[in-house]
């Protein structure tokens, strides 16, 4: 494929992605709280299992994506599959609407910059910094080849330029690239992080590629009237 980024083996241990504590945790689930009698929760599990778009995906109800992609029987094989069933309807920075991605960072501060710049841009537009939200690092495994946007970005001999595939503002350009080598069989993109300088990113498209996922440290992050958020580590129950 003329015009496209280079490609890269990986191998990358111990990738950080940060999620939302409420979505890791091994809990009953919240339609519990919600149910007046056994009943009443069949039914309203009934009802969640209909628009659920992870279950969706797994009995091939999906156009984004096939139940040949998605992973069944390995360790939290449910959060990996979601990553890929349940994206943003504007699509991110390498995925569209109908197809998610597994987005990691090489560090942690790194995931953290990732996740308290998008929290923030939430708060910005409700002019209102006063929440609390406690994040759970998942942390995966990689071995495999990536289109490499480290430094072919900016190259000026390069056959294209990938610059705008890292607009701060706009995921318009990087949309299109990851449409075009998804069609052509890639298994993701390794990028530099855009919110913080130095850092590292990959967005995966293929989840049989997500290895080894696993819990690391939780931490809570606090905003309190300010854009830059309290971050402090969680401890591991007893």
């Amino acid at each position: 494929m003329p015009g496209t980024p280079p490609l890269a083996r990986l191998r990358q241990f111990d990738t950080v992605r940060l999620i939302p504590s409420r979505f890791a945790d091994r809990e009953q689930s919240v339609l519990t709280a919600l149910a007046e009698n056994a009943d009443h929760l069949r039914d309203l599990f009934d009802l969640d299992n209909a628009t659920n778009e992870r279950l969706l995906g797994e009995s091939g109800g999906l156009a984004g994506i096939g139940i040949d992609e998605l992973v069944f029987g390995v360790p939290n094989f449910r959060i990996i599959n979601a990553a890929f069933t349940y994206p943003r309807p504007e699509g991110s920075r390498f995925n569209d609407g109908d197809r998610g991605a597994w987005y990691c960072a090489f560090e942690l501060a790194t995931a953290m910059a990732e996740i308290i710049f998008h929290r923030t841009v939430e708060y910005e537009e409700i002019d209102r910094f006063d929440d609390s939200v406690s994040y759970q690092a998942l942390l995966a495994d990689f071995s495999s080849e990536f289109h490499d946007l480290r430094g072919a970005s900016s190259s000026p001999t390069s056959p294209r330029s990938f610059s705008a595939c890292l607009d701060p503002g706009s995921y318009l350009a990087s949309q299109r690239l990851a449409a075009e080598l998804l069609e052509a069989g890639s298994m993701g993109i390794i990028y530099p992080s855009v919110r913080r300088p130095g850092g590292t990113n990959l967005a995966c498209f293929r989840p049989a590629l997500v290895g080894h996922l696993r819990r690391g440290a939780a931490f809570r992050l606090t905003w309190s009237g300010s854009p830059q958020p309290l971050v402090e580590p969680i401890p591991e129950a007893a």
